[in-house]
């Protein structure tokens, strides 16, 4: 169903793929928006090793719950900061593309405890998360991406 990867030496394995899933923070969400347009939006996200979930939240209307709302298929790509590459001028950076279906989280305790663990991420502070979420957890909306297919690849960027 998925393509194999044509580069197949710069092919990570799934555990790598997994690691830059659990220690990044940002990454790009693509949607099938309108009229056919293929629609990425920046978010920052959480993944779930235990239950093999990528969480996001934001607003509970707009363009991309409308798209989503018409296709659940979606992919997501992130990537890490690179390093130097030992052999190459430029960074060696390793980047991760996950194609799946995403749903709406409709329980609002989960809600709540997914933008905890989104925004411990960050150096907020307990203090502020708290108050963020008393005054604006009842206007945010969380998505749930669970994986089909996660394949991950480094490139030099030279």
């Amino acid at each position: 169903m998925f393509r194999p990867m044509r580069r197949i030496k710069q092919q990570l394995s799934q555990e790598e793929c997994i690691l830059i899933l659990k220690n990044e923070v940002r990454g790009v969400l693509s949607v099938l928006g309108d009229n056919g347009y293929p629609y990425g939006i920046p978010m920052n996200f959480y993944y779930s090793e235990d239950e093999n979930k990528i969480y996001f939240h934001g607003a509970k209307e707009g363009h991309k719950i409308d798209s989503i709302k018409n296709c659940d298929k979606v992919s997501f790509c992130t990537h890490d900061k690179g390093v130097q590459s030992k052999v190459k001028k430029g960074l060696d950076v390793k980047s991760v593309i996950v194609f799946g279906r995403i749903k709406i989280v409709d329980d609002f305790d989960k809600t709540i405890d997914i933008c905890r663990k989104l925004s411990n991420q960050f150096d907020f502070g307990s203090e502020y998360i708290e108050e963020e979420i008393k005054n604006f957890g009842k206007f945010v909306m969380c998505l749930e991406l669970a994986p089909e297919h996660i394949t991950g690849k480094i490139v030099n960027e030279s």
